[in-house]
């Protein structure tokens, strides 16, 4: 943004003075803002805005980085009403961050009837949020593409339906939501656990943006309360808005008749007619949804926009038909930059990597994909095809790239615009440019060379389609060239042939008649003062003064005492002047430009209706154009890879293994000055299905079992994977446990959230599942920490039966390959080195390759050393260390060479004797008699040594029978 000696340009626009008092009285008035809503208030003050209280701090310092630009209205200086303005542009581009990456709502306020400039009292005018940018679409974009869909969802939660004996609950779901981008609503209903993890998947299926929840403290209702509290926890991990509306709203009493309103005729069976359609919706059937669907149309206020009656559609979303994520594994695979956070570059997420795309819609679409993917075997085989013929072709592909889809625009805004009945002629023309793309489109489809196999699915994909579709347009475009002065559109001008209206045609001629005559007087009085036509005498169009002459202030003198020459102003570019002729031509001509634009108005209307009855057709081929681009931009991205990625084999869920040749991370390999390790994986169905990862910090496990994440999810995407060699089966889900944060405004420390992430996954996991986990159990003691690692991993390996990659420091954890034959331990290669000195410096190289067999040891002080710690602090860490080293020797050398039951059987000795020995010492009954210890007896310790040596004896033939007793023994002597 400008600086202008030191102050932000957009701080230039000043509040009336007048206004201050009132506008302060008013402003103080305002309902108050819940502290928990993140909503921004902006006053719209003709051409700029203006921001106050806490909101204009906050754009201070999160828009201009500066406190110089707030100023204070009213009385007390810095203690009257701070504020900040913004100019149009800057308040667009605040708006458009604030909506879709900060997470705020936004309320912009216009002045009151009667009021301008100078208004003290403003109307609430738009509201919007991350998930409802209806109000401000126009305002924020314009013929801007939106790259991400704006979903807001509503849910409701049913009653409890736990059967038998088990005390997990289950939940009814049901949840609506609705893009309002491309007018789709859509309802699902589905059954949950006290976790919500099914809603989880669902948020992550959808990108939802918003989430609109019964408040929760109508009822009462204790364990309504709770499910609301565990909602609300689901959505913040999601990064989800929360908007609480009344419970009241969430009932299904009018959704009936308000569907039927909404919905376009086609998307219902042809039968339904009248108030009897609503038996053919069965989204109405549903259980829950219907309440949520209610709730969800109230907020949005869909029925109070005509243009949203019966166009709108409906669909069913099924949890099942996606294999599942939730918001762990969304950081864990970096499938998306978190909100608010700013990556390196576009590389550092798999969407920035993949998005190669050319249009808005096929950006859009690659984001649904990647939070999609598929679980239908036939579909993902499709898809792959369909990569692999433009991977071979690199002349087709990059011709659709550059000469078809660059300049395809964003059917579904242009739609929406026609639909709403503000599209210009400019719409009508860029769908018209679009149109005669097509042909080039089928050309270059037609003419790749593959299989006929291949031909086929090319043919079935997008062939056909598009094909009907130039059918079906070919009559927009001779509308277009019958309507439209094509010939201006070299000039930008957008406008309507004169001919096509005979009205049109006879304004257009009168427009030129006076043109010339503009042009005549012109040469006449050029001729009558003697000055040059174009270097000295100007005719221009003020917008003051209309058509009239202008000289400079040195040629005035050539007009003197000419009283023909009527004076209009002096400016400092010149002398403005008119004739009588040239002052009747300007009227006349401004007149009849009126006249023209009114009618040509009028016209365009017309010309946008007729465009508006291709709607269908050209959000079908939208549709078409997202898919192509997202094809191709996977292929893209498959071939120009620093070594290309290799077409998956993928086979049936539940058969098979999961094999990885030369194994990649994709995000990793493409940064600048790395050179990328690749590894070989394989995990074997009950052989090797469960692997545990041993090695030094820094040394690539968590890499190693997240690229194995990102590839089976690129697999079933339809992508192409970073691999040499690739086979893996269908996964129902990838389920990760890794970096879990503190949440403190939520009261959730680190280890309660990955505790939190763990048991959704071990509710969750199927055999059909890859599960992720990396460092679990950090967050508390050792041992706690330890315990919790074995029989989580116990449990996925004995009874969930999952493919799963669990890294760890826990290295006592590799001993479960001695219980579970299908767990196979893997580590990390660091070599080792150690320095002839006195102090024996050892020396580490991370190779960065996994092989067989378990690290021993973690590096955690070299680490420390690289990270450039005190001496000091070092020396001491390493003497702690071998202390603690010592000990565990000294405790691992009793146990040496003993079997767990020889180790027990001592155990249990030891315990017995001293049982003995106690019961014989402490006040008690002894052979039937009260036995009396005086407490201050100095021979009480003499006689229980004597007691303790009596019990030895006692129990010596079961030590001498004992190894680890006898090692005990003497380790104590």
């Amino acid at each position: 943004m400008a600086l202008m000696y030191g102050k932000e340009k957009d701080a230039d626009y000043e509040i009336d003075n007048a206004s201050h008092p009132g506008f302060c009285n008013f402003f103080a008035e305002l309902p108050k803002k819940s502290p928990d809503t993140g909503t921004i208030r902006l006053f719209d003050r003709g051409d700029y805005y203006s921001v106050h209280g806490p909101d204009a701090l906050y754009i201070a310092a999160n828009l201009y980085h500066t406190n110089t630009v707030i100023k204070y209205l009213g009385v007390g200086g810095r203690n009257g009403l701070a504020s900040v303005t913004l100019s149009a542009a800057s308040a667009k581009t605040f708006l458009r961050d604030a909506l879709t990456t900060k997470q705020l709502k936004i309320e912009i306020w216009s002045p009151e009837a009667g009021q301008a400039k100078r208004a003290t009292k403003f109307k609430l005018d738009k509201e919007a949020s991350p998930g409802n940018l209806q109000d401000v679409e126009e305002l924020l974009f314009g013929n801007a593409d939106i790259t991400s869909a704006p979903v807001v969802m509503a849910i409701k939660v049913g009653s409890t339906s736990a059967g038998g004996s088990s005390n997990i609950k289950t939940k009814t779901i049901g949840i609506a939501f609705a893009d309002t981008s491309v007018r789709e609503l859509g309802v699902a209903d589905f059954v949950d656990n006290d976790l919500f993890s099914n809603t989880e998947t669902l948020i992550i299926q959808l990108a939802v943006k918003e989430a609109i929840l019964p408040t929760g403290t109508a009822s009462g209702n204790t364990e309504r309360d709770i499910d609301l509290k565990k909602l609300k926890d689901v959505f913040e991990r999601c990064n989800v808005v929360i908007t609480e509306r009344k419970p009241s709203e969430f009932t299904s009493k009018s959704i009936q008749d308000d569907l039927i309103r909404l919905l376009n005729p086609s998307s219902m069976p042809s039968s339904s007619v009248g108030v009897d359609a609503a038996s053919t919706i069965a989204q109405l059937n549903f259980p829950n949804a219907p309440a949520s669907l209610a709730a969800l149309v109230s907020y949005l206020s869909l029925l109070s926009d005509p243009s949203n009656h019966g166009n709108y559609t409906i669909r069913t979303h099924d949890l099942t038909q996606f294999m599942r994520l939730d918001a762990s594994a969304l950081r864990a695979l970096n499938l998306t930059e978190a909100p608010g956070s700013v990556g390196s570059n576009k590389n550092t997420t798999l969407f920035g990597l993949l998005n190669k795309c050319k249009t808005a819609q096929g950006s859009r679409l690659l984001g649904s994909w990647l939070k999609q993917p598929l679980i239908n075997l036939h579909e993902i085989r499709k898809r792959q095809d369909l990569v692999e013929i433009f991977a071979e072709d690199p002349t087709t592909r990059r011709a659709l790239q550059e000469e078809q889809l660059k300049f395809l625009p964003d059917m579904h805004r242009i739609c929406k615009r026609f639909q709403k009945s503000v599209a210009s002629l400019e719409d009508v023309v860029r769908v018209y440019q679009a149109v005669l793309k097509l042909e080039g489109l089928i050309s270059a489809l037609e003419n790749i060379e593959v299989t006929e196999e291949h031909k086929n699915l090319i043919e079935e994909i997008y062939l056909t389609k598009l094909k009907s579709f130039e059918t079906s347009l070919s009559k927009y475009s001779e509308m277009v060239q019958d309507t439209l002065d094509l010939d201006e559109l070299e000039n930008h001008n957008f406008v309507v042939k004169p001919e096509y209206d005979p009205e049109l045609e006879e304004l257009a001629g009168k427009l030129k008649v006076i043109r010339d005559g503009l042009d005549a007087e012109h040469k006449r009085v050029a001729k009558e003062v003697d000055l040059d036509l174009d270097k000295k005498l100007h005719l221009e169009n003020s917008p003051v003064h209309g058509y009239c002459f202008r000289v400079s202030k040195n040629d005035q003198k050539s007009f003197s005492g000419k009283k023909e020459f009527i004076d209009l102003s002096t400016l400092k570019n010149g002398w403005f002047f008119t004739t009588r002729k040239l002052k009747n031509l300007a009227v006349e001509y401004q007149e009849t430009t009126s006249a023209y634009k009114v009618k040509q108005s009028k016209l365009v209307g017309e010309i946008v209706a007729i465009a508006n009855t291709y709607v269908p057709i050209l959000e079908e081929w939208n549709g078409v154009i997202a898919h192509l681009d997202v094809i191709i931009s996977f292929a893209h991205v498959s071939v120009n890879a620093p070594e290309a990625y290799v077409k998956p084999t993928v086979l049936e869920k539940g058969s098979g293994s999961l094999i990885l040749k030369d194994a990649r991370h994709p995000c990793l390999e493409v940064q600048d000055d790395l050179s990328f390790i690749p590894n070989d994986v394989e995990m074997i169905k009950d052989e090797s299905e469960f692997q545990i990862i041993t090695g030094p910090n820094m040394g690539g496990k968590s890499t190693y079992i997240r690229q194995v994440g990102v590839i089976a999810l690129l697999a079933q995407t339809g992508c192409f994977v970073p691999c040499s060699e690739a086979r893996l089966p269908v996964f129902d889900s990838i389920l990760c446990r890794v970096g879990a944060g503190d949440s403190q405004l939520r009261g959730v420390s680190t280890f309660m959230a990955e505790m939190l992430e763990t048991a959704s996954i071990l509710r969750s996991a199927t055999k059909d599942s890859l599960v992720i986990i990396d460092e679990l159990g950090r967050g508390t003691s050792t041992y706690d920490g330890f315990g919790l690692a074995w029989a989580i991993s116990e449990h996925i390996a004995s009874e969930i039966h999952a493919f799963c990659l669990f890294a760890t420091h826990f290295h006592e954890l590799t001993a479960l390959d001695q219980q579970i034959p299908h767990v196979k331990n893997l580590h990390v290669v660091a070599h080792v080195s150690t320095s002839d000195t006195l102090e024996k410096k050892r020396d580490i190289t991370l190779l960065y390759k996994v092989e067989p067999g378990v690290c021993d040891q973690s590096f955690g002080i070299h680490v420390a050393e690289l990270a450039n710690f005190p001496k000091n602090v070092v020396k001491l860490a390493k003497r702690k260390a071998d202390e603690l080293e010592d000990f565990n020797s000294e405790r691992d050398e009793l146990e040496a060479g003993l079997s767990p039951d020889v180790i027990e059987e001592g155990t249990r000795i030891v315990e017995q004797l001293l049982t003995t020995w106690a019961s014989r010492t402490s006040p008690g009954v002894q052979d039937g008699e009260d036995v009396v210890m005086e407490e201050d007896s100095d021979a009480s310790a003499e006689i229980q040594l004597a007691e303790l040596k009596a019990c030895v004896e006692e129990f010596r033939p079961q030590v001498e029978g004992n190894l680890w007793v006898q090692r005990l023994l003497a380790s104590l002597a």
